[in-house]
């Protein structure tokens, strides 16, 4: 289990600016009184629901760091409005209800709100979901560039080949690009990321996310592990662990990383409980990264209608292990069936990918239609050409 975030470790809650929305005046008027039992001075009270999407807009135009709906008035015109201002606010939404069933937390969760406050409110349950979006706020607050870009590697199912893309995506930028890039491995709890790498860490993502109280740039930097590459890596752990990934968790992690890095690439596998939490949404892009094959586009269909509604802008598809003319389903049959085009076909190279598995050795040793294909990713990503150094030819590769 996760270590609890003592209360004592947010900073910032009092300056948080709050917008309460609630049409019924009591539970309004309790929301309010505990709120200013925790010194919240910056907070906006509306009794109704915004009814149109201009009034919606004014709302959002205050730049609030914590939006508070009332869900038990009208529920479905309260999530209605959750899912519509998470999709366009960098704030935190919050819910409070005095329904605690499990449907209408995932209901919520699933439409975007951050926290589920259960009414009769607790000061301490209110002070540590605010101190969560206290330190969530310099991540958030603003644009998504601030601070690094985050790219998000997930696999359409097991065995896409997500770890190896997303691995010498992770070594492009930070040797091709000149980039300060860390890599998250996520895939918990048998992500092999590190073992692609041929590194042996002595800390891992759990130990993060167990710590998550004390996350800083101070303590990420003291368990991640190096690359000759110079790539940093915070590497899955070498062995089973008992540890929930929890959103708030997950969400510091990511924070704390984009402080200190230009780039943060992280290997989600094929965890689609992961697709849930905030990762999709703190994305600067998804790649989902699939084969030519029906369980891969099915698979790949139903993680797009759940964790993209909205279109998805940050969502790029990846088409791996392709083979041109190959038979079977095509591109044009993806792009059709997903509702959007394959961005990116890695070519397939069986020999020197099982290689590379078996012995930690580089993708490839020179100039191929593999490494070119992901040096594309990598410059596309941080915004530069990658290219090979023709005479070095047969020393080239992504590992170094």
């Amino acid at each position: 289990m996760s270590t609890p975030i003592p209360e004592s470790d947010y900073t910032g809650v009092s300056d948080l600016s709050v917008a309460l929305i609630g049409p019924s005046e009591q539970d309004r008027r309790s929301m309010a009184h505990a709120l200013s039992g925790l010194s919240i001075t910056n907070l906006k009270e509306f009794t109704a629901y915004p009814a149109r999407s201009i009034e919606m807009q004014r709302i959002m135009d205050e730049n609030f760091d914590v939006i508070i709906i009332d869900l038990d008035s009208d529920q479905k015109q309260a999530l209605d409005l959750v899912e519509h201002m998470a999709s366009q606010n960098a704030a935190t939404i919050m819910v409070y209800s005095s329904q605690t069933d499990p449907s209408t937390l995932v209901r919520c969760m699933r439409a975007g709100a951050r926290e589920f406050l259960s009414q009769p409110i607790a000061s301490g349950s209110l002070s540590e979901a605010l101190g969560r979006a206290a330190t969530r706020r310099p991540a958030t607050h603003g644009t998504k560039h601030d601070g690094a870009k985050v790219l998000v590697f997930l696999g359409g199912k097991g065995g896409s080949g997500v770890t190896t893309v997303a691995c010498n995506f992770a070594v492009a930028l930070a040797q091709g690009c000149g980039k300060n890039t860390l890599m998250i491995d996520l895939d918990l709890p048998l992500g092999d990321a590190a073992l692609t790498l041929g590194i042996t860490p002595q800390f891992s993502a759990v130990d993060a996310l167990q710590n998550a109280s004390r996350m800083d740039a101070n303590f990420l930097s003291k368990i991640l592990a190096k690359h000759s590459s110079g790539l940093s890596i915070l590497a899955a752990p070498g062995k089973f662990p008992n540890v929930e990934v929890r959103n708030d968790a997950v969400e510091k992690l990511i924070s704390t990383a984009r402080l200190g890095f230009e780039y943060v690439v992280i290997d989600a596998g094929s965890r689609f409980d992961l697709s849930g939490t905030a990762l999709v949404d703190l994305a600067d892009v998804v790649y989902l990264v699939m084969q030519a094959g029906i369980p891969e586009l099915r698979n790949s269909h139903r993680v797009i209608s759940e964790y993209f509604k909205s279109g998805g802008s940050n969502l790029e598809i990846v088409l791996n292990r392709f083979i041109p003319r190959a038979g079977g389903v095509d591109e044009e049959h993806i792009a059709k069936a997903l509702n959007r085009p394959v961005q990116w076909k890695i070519p397939s190279d069986y020999v020197a990918v099982r290689r590379m598995q078996n012995e930690a050795t580089p993708l490839t040793q020179e100039d191929s239609m593999i490494s070119r294909a992901i040096q594309e990713m990598a410059g596309a990503a941080c915004g530069v050409t990658v290219q090979l150094d023709k005479k070095k030819k047969k020393g080239f590769s992504l590992f170094g």
